[in-house]
């Protein structure tokens, strides 16, 4: 039998409160076999890892995903915290928000809907893609054995379909109503921190940024429209003075005529930690106002102009709706995102995203958070073995690589778990190992299938 190191023990101990006594069993095996699995991350082949092959109750393991009462919610909070205890003590925190495709086939799968494939898709070619649509937050947070900030998933929320909506009788809810329950959720569990949001252009909605520059320290940068409409901010009421009170100043110039003014002042920057781990000198243009539209909210924003003067990249625009973030900040912590497309990326080659096949709705919602959850396990566990770990990269003669990546990390991780079986030294040969003939024909079996 498998017995699990204490270092791995001692780590998802803490998630035990979470599930009854015999629920937490099984849930222990199936991390495991998830962990140990190559290719597919199906309940079968979890078993198969872990020797479980020719258990008669294997449906117990099933029933771990598609029946057993226990709150995903409650496991995502204690893993942010184990999270945040580890890589990010003190300081603010910055999380990313990023929404992905899972895609998925069947008639049985009801929260499935069509979505712009963001992978395949371009400015001009559209690619269409039939599958389950999640949204992921992120700890944005810096890894110091790897050398690079990580994004660490812990809490992965459903987005359904719009037609999943209508046969459900209830409101559809988009894309940023689901972003905005996160950042209040974030909040009440974190008192006393400062929040920072980090997204891409989808969530640039007027409504969600009002909403976020009213909670206590808590901001949201993303990307600014090239031609977004700017003011002044409201001008001082005098006392006495008539009319209704003004909702917005003076119109400003938008991003795209400030790039063309002439007596724009530019500043210079030395961003030391650009996309790939490398500085780059960039040219900043930055204000306080408001952005809005009519019958929508005017938000305070700071706002970034950013251009290049190599000519290397586009200009493009950022905002925060914390006026008091400097330029730099908001560079650097929106340069951050990038590492939420490798996790995703890294997800789907190691840990088996949209291999598994489920299609019970409580399983389906189960699964891929867990899964998107294991990247941050593996890193926790990971960073604990890192300090002791002899050699962290894999490298070749024909491969040189500097700093590891999460396949490094995992294969750490699985290196710790089958050394926790008990092998024996050959008294004859020192330099043989002897080993179980049922660990044999797993790793046999493991290796031959392993596509």
């Amino acid at each position: 039998m498998l017995t699990l190191p204490a270092e791995l023990s001692s780590l998802i101990v803490a998630f035990q409160p979470v599930f009854s006594k015999s629920v937490w069993k099984n849930a222990q095996d199936l991390l495991v076999g998830a962990i140990l699995a190559p290719g597919k991350r199906t309940v079968t082949a979890c078993l198969r890892m872990i020797g479980k092959s020719h258990d008669p109750h294997f449906q117990n393991y099933h029933r771990v995903l598609n029946r057993a009462q226990w709150s995903s919610l409650r496991a995502s909070r204690i893993l942010l915290h184990l999270l945040i205890a580890t890589f990010v003590p003190a300081g603010e925190l910055i999380f990313g928000l990023d929404d992905t495709i899972e895609r998925r086939r069947g008639e049985k799968i009801t929260a499935k809907g069509i979505y712009r494939d963001p992978v395949r898709s371009s400015h001009s070619h559209l690619v269409k893609a039939s599958g389950l649509r999640w949204l992921s937050c992120m700890l944005l947070a810096n890894v110091s054995w790897a050398g690079a900030i990580w994004g660490l998933p812990f809490l992965t929320v459903l987005c359904p379909s719009a037609r999943y909506y209508e046969t459900k009788k209830r409101r559809h809810q988009k894309l940023t109503e689901r972003a905005w329950q996160t950042i209040v959720l974030l909040a009440r569990w974190l008192p006393g921190r400062s929040l920072v949001f980090v997204t891409d252009s989808s969530f640039a909605v007027f409504r969600l940024l009002d909403k976020v520059r009213r909670l206590e320290d808590v901001s949201l940068i993303t990307r600014l429209r090239i031609d977004a409409q700017l003011y002044d901010l409201v001008p001082q009421r005098k006392a006495k003075q008539p009319g209704r009170p003004r909702v917005k100043g003076a119109r400003r110039l938008s991003p795209e005529q400030r790039l063309q003014d002439r007596k724009t002042r530019w500043k210079k920057l030395v961003l030391e930690h650009w996309y790939g781990h490398q500085s780059r000198a960039v040219e900043v243009y930055s204000e306080i106002c408001l952005w809005g539209t009519s019958g929508k909210p005017y938000v305070p924003i700071r706002w970034v102009l950013v251009r290049d003067p190599n000519g290397e990249f586009e200009p493009q625009a950022f905002l925060s709706t914390c006026p008091g973030h400097t330029p730099e900040q908001i560079l650097m912590w929106f340069v951050r995102r990038w590492r939420m497309e490798v996790t995703f990326e890294e997800a789907r080659a190691h840990l088996g995203i949209e291999t598994q096949r489920q299609w019970n709705d409580l399983a389906i919602g189960r699964s891929t958070p867990l899964l998107f959850g294991l990247f941050s396990l593996v890193t926790l566990k990971a960073n604990t073995l890192a300090r002791d770990a002899e050699r962290l990269v894999r490298t070749a003669a024909w491969y040189t690589k500097q700093e590891p990546t999460f396949s490094d990390a995992i294969a750490l991780v699985r290196r710790c778990l089958w050394s926790s079986y008990h092998f024996e030294m050959s008294k004859s040969k020192t330099d043989i190992v002897k080993i179980p003939h049922s660990l044999l024909e797993r790793l046999t079996d493991a290796m031959c299938y392993a596509a």
